[in-house]
């Protein structure tokens, strides 16, 4: 049965929230932990469909899964026996085609199911598959497979023609254990291509650079056993911020690194939301209604494609008219219509987003279309006025852990309850008042 989330909105969000591992970091670290013979342990791992999908094809493939706590996992990569990964459940995971990298590079060879269709747009592999063959391997797509074989890998200069953050991921496993040196020039510069980067590091790789447009790996013949904490996800960390700011409430928001925030803190603090940064941990508050602002989505440091969504919320709630430009993807705009249904004023022309703002949204039954619009949608039930049902939140579980029960422990009120299951919902209704 699916579910969805109910919510009556209208509370203030208050208290204290603690962010968990970055999923996008998990799922490039994961991949790397095959490529040493030795055991490796990664904690701080967010406990989340997309991880879970990518550690049973890691365990298909023959690699020791030993899945310690839902935030520790032990793998060793020594009992590997397949480099072919071709079941449903990875065509779901864009991240699926790290495990090309990590095994070509491991092996010189691997063979992967092409990924899925994204629903926030197409996201082209061709960078991948122009890294792969400057090291001297050799590509091949058939029957939906990327099949990839090397005699040797060898070290080259590599210039992306876009910022891919899959690819500049991608293409550090394949190199990290290949003959001599690579430079991968217009890299892309996330956190969390740091954190692969650090962590390959740790495992005796030699990457440097990471975090600016230019990383030179000089390859190593081996890698060995590491123990490593995921860094904290900037994306959960943003939507919590984006959540106090809507609702009017006052919430810490704790294991952050509050430099990865830095695009989203500006913004909030320039429509007059107020933002106290710490060491590890950022305060979000809002009194009264917000003001307008422009936002252009681009690769980090700017402000990140994945907020983009919940900020749009945010601005249809505020005074006066605001502009949202997506620049990353496409189809990112899906959720409009279902905004619109609560009472959001947004026109779309392209690839920019026109926002009137309201004094307020009454709920209403919506439907989650990706990942980070379903956490909009959610955002956009807490302030509504009255019940809303967001469906579809398998979306929203492959990449925010916990979400309502981390909620409601600020004060929203919303329950995960089964579709159609009428007499949950009477009862939430029944308990709310």
């Amino acid at each position: 049965m699916e579910n969805q989330y109910i919510i009556k909105g209208g509370v203030p969000l208050r208290g204290e929230v603690t962010i968990g591992g970055a999923k996008n970091a998990a799922l490039g670290i994961l991949a790397a932990a095959i490529m040493t013979d030795e055991t490796v342990l990664i904690d701080n791992l967010p406990d989340v469909n997309d991880i879970n999908v990518l550690l049973t094809a890691i365990e298909g493939i023959g690699a020791t899964v030993n899945r310690l706590s839902p935030h520790a996992v032990e793998i060793n990569g020594s009992t590997i026996g397949a480099v072919t990964i071709d079941y449903d459940s990875i065509r779901k995971i864009r991240a699926s085609y790290y495990l090309l990298g990590a095994l070509l590079g491991k092996y010189q060879k691997a063979k992967v199911a092409l990924p899925g269709g994204c629903e926030i747009g197409s996201r082209p592999i061709d960078q991948h598959l122009k890294g792969f063959r400057a090291l001297g391997a050799t590509v091949n797509i058939e029957h939906g497979m990327i099949d990839t074989f090397a005699e040797n890998l060898v070290g080259n200069h590599i210039f992306l023609d876009v910022v891919s953050v899959g690819a500049t991921i991608n293409i550090m496993l394949a190199a990290c254990m290949a003959d001599g040196k690579t430079v991968l020039e217009n890299a892309a510069k996330e956190p969390h291509i740091v954190d692969v980067a650090n962590f390959l590091n740790s495992m005796g790789a030699n990457i440097k650079g990471a975090g600016t447009d230019k990383i030179r790996i000089t390859g190593v013949s081996k890698l060995h056993a590491s123990e490593y904490s995921i860094i904290p996800d900037q994306i959960e960390a943003g939507t919590f911020m984006v959540a106090a700011a809507a609702t009017r409430g006052d919430v810490l928001i704790k294991n952050v690194i509050p430099k990865h925030l830095e695009a989203i803190t500006g913004k909030l603090t320039e429509i007059g939301a107020l933002v106290e940064e710490f060491d590890d941990a950022v305060r979000v508050s809002a009194t009264g209604r917000l003001s307008h602002t422009q936002v252009k989505t681009s690769p980090y440091p700017g402000f990140p494609t994945d907020m983009q969504p919940q900020i749009a919320t945010l601005l249809a709630l505020s005074e006066g008219t605001s502009t949202v430009t997506e620049s990353i993807f496409e189809n990112r705009f899906k959720y409009i219509d279902e905004l619109s249904r609560m009472g959001a004023n947004v026109k779309v022309e392209g690839n920019v987003a026109i926002i009137e703002g309201v004094s307020g949204f009454t709920g209403a039954a919506v439907s989650a279309p990706d990942l980070r619009a379903g956490a909009a949608l959610v955002v956009a039930a807490l302030v509504a006025d009255g019940y809303s049902t967001v469906d579809s939140i398998k979306f929203i579980e492959r990449g925010y852990e916990c979400f309502e029960h981390k909620l409601n422990q600020l004060g929203a009120r919303m329950e995960k309850v089964e579709i159609d299951d009428d007499r949950a919902i009477q009862k939430f209704k029944l308990k709310i008042g």
